[in-house]
C-alpha cells in the first residue's frame, strides 16, 4: 500500500508539471516523515550525498563531454561520409547511412540525445532534400539514435548497474549483439519505407570511394577500439574508459583533425553540463528513496506479492516488460531506472533472473521509450530539427519501434542473444 501512494504521488506531481528530481525527493521526505518520524530527516542530506558521489557515476558527466567535443569537430561528418559510401547505394540509401554512423557514434557517445542531435543535423536536412518527408527523416534519425544506449557504453546501463550493484562492463559487453540486432531490424524497416515511398539511391557503390573515406575517418574509428577495447579488457573502470573517451576526442578533433570548433565545444559542454546535473540530481533523491524502500522492507513485500502468484522468470519478465513500456512512455530513462530498480531488484533475484540479462531488457525497453510520446525526449529532439509534428512522425515511427519490440522480445526470452559474449569472456 506504501509503494502505491508514493508511486501515486509522484506521478500526481509529475502531472503537475513538477521535475522528477523533486517529485521523487518530495514524496521520500514526506514517507520518512510520517512513518520515522522527523529524527529521521537530519540524514538526507548525507543519503543524497553519498547517493550521489559513487565512481561509477562519473562516466556520466565524461561520457556526455566526450560526445560534446565530437560534436564540435569533424569526426560527426567524417562518419557520415564513410556510411554513405559503404551501404549509400542501397535503395533508401540516408536511411541506411543514418543507421550505420548512429551504430559508430554509440560506441563513443553512450547518449542517445546526443546521437541524434550531433547526426541528425546532418543527416535530416539532407534526407528532406532528397525526397524524404520531413516525418520519415525524423523518425528514421530518432530510432535510429536510440541505438546509442543499446551497443555500449551507455548511460542508462551505467545508472542500472549503480543501482542494481552489478557489473557494468558485463553489462556493455551484453549489449553488444542486441545493438547490432537492433541496427539490422531497423535496416529492415527502413527498406520497407525505401520501398513503400520509392526512395533514392545516394551513389553506386565504389570500392575505391569506401577506401578515401575509411582512411579519412580512421581516427574516428580507433577511438572506440581504444575506449572499449582498454574497458572490456581489463586495463581500465568504465569510469577511467570515460576520462579515456574525452582525452582521446580532444586529441582526434584538436590535433590530428584541428576542426575543433571552440564555440560550438563551448556551448555542447553547457549544455552536457545541464544534463548531468538532470541526472546526479535524480540519483541524489533516489538514494533518499532507496534509503527509506530498504529500511521499510517493501521492495521485498512487492517481491513476495508477485512470486506469490508466479514464480516463473519468463512471466515475471513480460509483467515488467509491460511496466517498463508504460513507464517509457511518461518518464525519461534515468527516471524510470532510478524509480523501479531498486524497487524490483529483490524479486528478480528472487525469480532466479540474471541482473546482467534483466539490465539489458530495462535498457530494450527504455530505448522504445525514447520513441513513444508524450514523453519521448530523442523523437522530440528530432521532431524540432525536422520541424515536424511528434503525432504524425509516431505514426511513421512505427515500424521501427516494431524493430525494437521484435529485439526486445527475442532477447528477453533468448537469454544467451544478451548473455552469450559475457559467459565466453567472464565465464558463468
Amino acid at each position: 500500500m506504501t509503494i502505491t501512494l508514493m508511486l501515486i504521488g509522484m506521478l500526481a506531481l509529475a502531472v503537475l508539471n513538477v521535475p522528477i528530481a523533486i517529485a521523487l525527493g518530495l514524496v521520500a521526505t514526506i514517507a520518512i516523515l510520517v512513518i520515522q518520524g522527523p529524527l529521521m530527516l537530519p540524514n538526507l542530506a548525507l543519503e543524497m550525498y553519498a547517493g550521489a558521489s559513487s565512481f561509477p557515476l562519473l562516466a556520466i558527466p565524461l561520457f556526455i563531454l566526450s560526445g560534446a567535443i565530437m560534436n564540435a569537430s569533424s569526426i560527426s561528418r567524417r562518419l557520415i561520409a564513410f556510411a554513405t559510401a559503404l551501404v549509400g547505394f542501397v535503395r533508401g540509401g540516408l536511411s541506411m547511412v543514418a543507421i550505420g554512423t548512429s551504430v559508430f557514434f554509440a560506441e563513443i557517445s553512450g547518449s542517445a540525445v546526443a546521437d541524434v542531435a550531433a547526426l541528425g543535423t546532418i543527416l535530416i536536412p539532407a534526407m528532406k532534400s532528397r525526397g524524404y518527408s520531413k516525418e520519415v527523416a525524423a523518425a528514421t534519425m530518432s530510432s535510429a539514435a536510440s541505438l546509442a544506449i543499446i551497443i555500449p557504453p551507455s548511460i542508462p546501463m551505467i545508472l542500472y548497474a549503480v543501482m542494481a550493484q552489478t557489473s557494468v562492463v558485463k553489462l556493455f559487453v551484453a549489449g553488444i549483439i542486441p545493438g547490432l540486432l537492433g541496427a539490422l531490424a531497423m535496416a529492415g524497416a527502413a527498406y520497407y519505407h525505401a520501398v513503400k515511398f520509392n526512395f533514392p539511391r545516394e551513389a553506386r557503390f565504389q570500392l575505391s570511394e569506401v577506401w578515401r573515406t575509411f582512411k579519412e575517418a580512421l581516427w574516428a574509428f580507433i577511438l572506440p577500439i581504444a575506449i572499449l577495447g582498454s574497458i572490456f579488457g581489463g586495463i581500465v573502470t568504465a569510469t577511467e574508459g570515460a576520462g579515456i573517451a574525452v582525452v582521446a576526442a580532444i586529441f582526434v578533433g584538436g590535433v590530428v583533425y584541428r576542426d575543433l570548433d571552440v564555440r560550438e565545444l563551448r556551448k555542447a559542454c553547457v549544455d552536457g553540463g545541464i544534463q548531468t546535473a538532470v541526472v546526479m540530481l535524480l540519483v541524489a533523491s533516489s538514494a533518499v528513496i532507496g534509503t527509506f524502500l530498504t529500511e521499510a522492507q517493501l521492495p521485498q513485500a512487492l517481491g513476495n506479492a508477485i512470486t506469490g502468484i508466479t514464480s516463473n522468470k519468463y512471466v515475471v519478465l513480460l509483467l515488467l516488460n509491460f511496466a517498463f513500456l508504460v513507464l517509457g512512455m511518461f518518464l525519461h530513462s534515468a527516471a524510470a531506472i532510478i524509480l523501479v530498480i531498486p524497487i524490483v531488484m529483490p524479486m528478480i533475484n528472487a525469480v532466479g533472473i540474471d541482473p546482467i540479462h534483466f539490465g539489458l531488457v530495462v535498457t530494450l525497453n527504455l530505448a522504445i521509450g525514447q520513441q513513444t510520446p508524450p514523453v519521448a525526449s530523442v523523437l522530440m529532439t528530432a521532431c524540432a530539427i525536422a520541424k515536424a509534428d511528434i503525432w504524425e512522425t509516431t505514426k511513421v515511427n512505427i515500424p521501427y519501434i516494431a524493430a525494437l519490440l521484435f529485439v526486445l522480445f527475442l532477447c528477453t526470452y533468448v537469454p544467451v542473444i544478451s548473455l552469450g559474449l559475457v559467459h565466453l569472456f567472464y565465464g558463468g
